[in-house]
């Protein structure tokens, strides 16, 4: 047996949803001081339980609402659990929301400081690596223009680069081959797979299951929050298969 670097134990993680329509911020300060304000629990994840090995590359399978983003959110450590705990060991490169943590006022160049800072890197290494960032992201003289005017592809090609930056020791990827155009779709594959060949331990999302056959060798499948199938990747995808027809 490997050595865990990722367990997750009896992990659950609930939203209070209001069940009452407010229509604006008064009418809500006053029903909340009155205590009129109803709410209803909404579980995202319940009781969810598996470990992962180093250098195994999981897929996590679920279809929408079933609480995948959640997960990784948690695992991640940028959303905490309701109950129970996810741990992890060594350094994480989260590809998730890529550029969620964007000021939309600073310019591009300002902005892979800031987000370079948020993923943990220091002010001395991210200007070593400045100029291989700004190559990659293919956004030239856009780097010095604010990011409120960046497409939503700009702005995932910003966060890609900043974030592969790194050679992490944990990868989660949500759905990252998704981002810019085609040729930067190319691009950004090539890179993760260079990552893969370093011995990278990967969670990742998507809705291609050729694709989750294609990268990982192991797969947990989520069904509306709760953990219904884990093992090797081409037997979770059957019963995914089975369950989506």
């Amino acid at each position: 047996m490997g050595k865990v670097v990722i367990k997750v134990d009896r992990l659950g993680v609930r939203f209070l949803m209001s069940s009452e329509k407010v229509d604006n911020l008064k009418e809500f300060v006053i029903k909340k001081i009155k205590h009129q304000m109803n709410y209803k629990q909404f579980w995202a994840l319940r009781d969810v339980s598996f470990s992962v090995e180093q250098g195994d590359r999981v897929g996590i399978l679920g279809l929408n609402g079933a609480g995948k983003s959640t997960l990784l959110k948690v695992i991640a450590g940028v959303m905490k659990a309701t109950e129970g705990n996810a741990s992890t060991k060594g350094r994480i490169a989260p590809l998730l929301e890529l550029g969620a943590g964007f000021d939309l006022q600073y310019t591009g160049a300002e902005n892979i400081y800031l987000y370079g800072a948020v993923l943990g890197y220091s002010k001395d290494f991210i200007k070593e690596k400045f100029n291989e960032i700004v190559e990659f992201s293919e956004l030239g003289d856009f780097i010095n223009v604010p990011v409120k005017n960046y497409s939503s592809g700009m702005k995932s090609r910003l966060g890609f680069s900043i974030a592969t930056i790194v050679e992490p020791d944990i990868l989660i990827l949500d759905e990252v081959f998704a981002v810019g155009d085609a040729k930067f779709r190319k691009k950004s594959e090539k890179k993760i797979k260079s990552m893969f060949k370093t011995g990278v331990t990967v969670l990742f999302v998507s809705h291609n299951i050729e694709q989750v056959k294609t990268i990982c060798n192991k797969a947990i499948l989520l069904e509306k929050g709760t953990l219904i199938a884990q093992g090797e990747v081409n037997d979770v995808c059957d019963i995914y298969e089975m369950k989506i027809k």
